[in-house]
This record gives structure tokens, C-alpha cells and sequence, in this order.
């Protein structure tokens, strides 16, 4: 990775350790002027971070939900792997114990905009900064830490947008592109497996998510994910983890 994204990523990380329905557009087209080439080279923003190192991060978006969040929660707990969840201020509020027992655990909180609003080139620089300061308030009541990971619902994506969450301290989290597991869909226990077992590569960020409408396929997926991965001598990082893995 390159340097920029180092110094960002290690800034971001320090801050934060100090203290959707997913839409099926890719964030391989995004709704700014630049590209992923532009913005990776500057650290605005990562997808990945390769790596030597046999290390993965596992990341769920639009919770924390009652049921599906606790389950997963058992489920990494079991296999003593930690994970990032990028809440949804909303969701933070109905379930602060949820949000409370995932940093307990190990886990990290990301900012998820408060009510999984979209962004676009039209979105003014104070809705962007109200979603973003909604979650982060309600992050902050619910554990006492805040968060400085934000991961736009749908992947979408401005130039003012990132120019937003750099000005406020965000690191904009993405996902690896070949690990998308289109969970949110319900394509099958089968094909979400498949998704994450066959693309596997070192420093992948895979997306799922722990807030599905209808029965969510995300629980009896990471009951074949976990075991496999650690099988084959993955350790399962935080994002924030994940980038001191980038130090050369």
C-alpha cells in the first residue's frame, strides 16, 4: 500500500483508539469525479490493505440488531475473532447494549450515517456532517468511545463527501472489491460462502451484514466462514487492526 495510506490509516487508528439495505450499485462506480486510484493514493480512503501477512477483516454493516447482531457476536466470540461493525445511529440508540458489548468483546464501531442515507453529488455539506455527528453522538452515549471509521451506505461517493469526512477526522472504509457477499440480497448460505471462501486473499475486507430484512443467510454462512478461514491460518482483525499490518 502506499505511504499516504499508511500515515492516513495509522492517524485514523490512533484517534479511534484514543477516545442497508445495501444498495446493489458497486462502489466501483461512484457517484464523484474520481476514481478509487485517486483517492486510495491520497488515504482517503482504503478497500484493502495487502498484505505477507495471513490476516482478514470481517465487517458488518446497518446494525446492531437484536437478534442477528447477538448471534454473530456468539459466533465470533467462539472462534476468537474480532470484527468491525459500521452501525447505524438509529439502530446504536434502539440497542446501545448491543453497541456496548461489541467493544467489550474486542470489536471496533464505525459510523454508518444515522439513518443509512445515501450521498451524492447533491448532498449538502451540512446533511453529510449532521449524519456523521448523529452517529458519532450516539456511538459516544452508548460506549463512551468514538468512532473515526465511516463507510457510506452503497458504496456512494462524492468528492465533497470525502472532503467532508477528511475535514471532521474520518478515514472512509470501503470493502475489497471480490468480497462483497451481496449477503444483504439473500443469495444463498451457499454463495455467501462461497464468495468469502474462494477470494480469500491476505488484508481482504469483506462486507456482510448483521441487519437484513427477511431471515438473514449471514449467520449460517459465518458458521462454514470461521472455522475454514481459521483453518487455513487467517486471524480475524479489526480494520483499525488490520493497517498496523501495513507498517513496513
Amino acid at each position: 500500500m502506499h505511504i499516504y495510506i499508511r500515515r492516513s490509516l495509522l492517524a485514523a487508528c490512533a484517534a479511534a483508539l484514543a477516545l442497508e439495505l445495501l444498495s446493489p450499485v458497486s462502489a466501483a462506480s461512484p457517484s464523484g469525479n474520481r476514481g478509487r486510484e485517486y483517492y486510495e493514493q491520497r488515504g482517503d480512503v482504503i478497500w484493502e490493505i495487502p498484505n505477507k501477512e495471513k490476516v482478514i477483516a470481517l465487517t458488518f454493516d446497518d446494525g446492531p440488531d437484536p437478534q442477528e447482531t447477538t448471534h454473530i457476536l456468539d459466533l465470533l466470540k467462539q472462534y476468537d475473532a474480532k470484527a468491525t461493525f459500521f452501525v447505524v445511529g438509529k439502530q446504536v440508540e434502539k440497542n446501545p447494549d448491543l453497541a456496548r458489548r461489541a467493544v467489550a468483546e474486542g470489536h471496533e464501531l464505525g459510523n454508518h450515517t444515522y439513518d443509512h442515507a445515501y450521498f451524492n453529488r447533491r448532498s449538502s455539506v451540512e446533511s453529510i456532517t449532521g449524519q456523521l455527528s448523529r452517529t458519532q453522538d450516539a456511538i459516544f452515549k452508548a460506549t463512551g468511545k468514538r468512532s473515526y471509521l465511516f463507510r457510506p451506505p452503497g458504496g456512494y461517493y462524492s468528492d465533497r463527501m470525502i472532503e467532508t469526512c477528511k475535514k471532521e477526522g474520518y478515514l472512509v472504509v470501503m470493502w475489497s472489491w471480490h468480497q462483497d457477499t451481496w449477503d444483504w440480497n439473500r443469495p444463498g448460505v451457499g454463495k455467501i460462502v462461497k464468495k468469502v471462501l474462494g477470494n480469500a486473499r491476505n488484508g481482504d475486507i469483506v462486507l456482510m451484514h448483521d441487519h437484513v430484512e427477511g431471515q438473514s443467510q449471514t449467520i449460517d454462512a459465518l458458521k462454514e466462514i470461521l472455522p475454514e478461514l481459521k483453518k487455513r491460518g487467517y486471524r480475524f482483525v479489526t480494520v483499525s487492526e488490520l493497517a498496523r499490518y501495513n507498517i513496513p
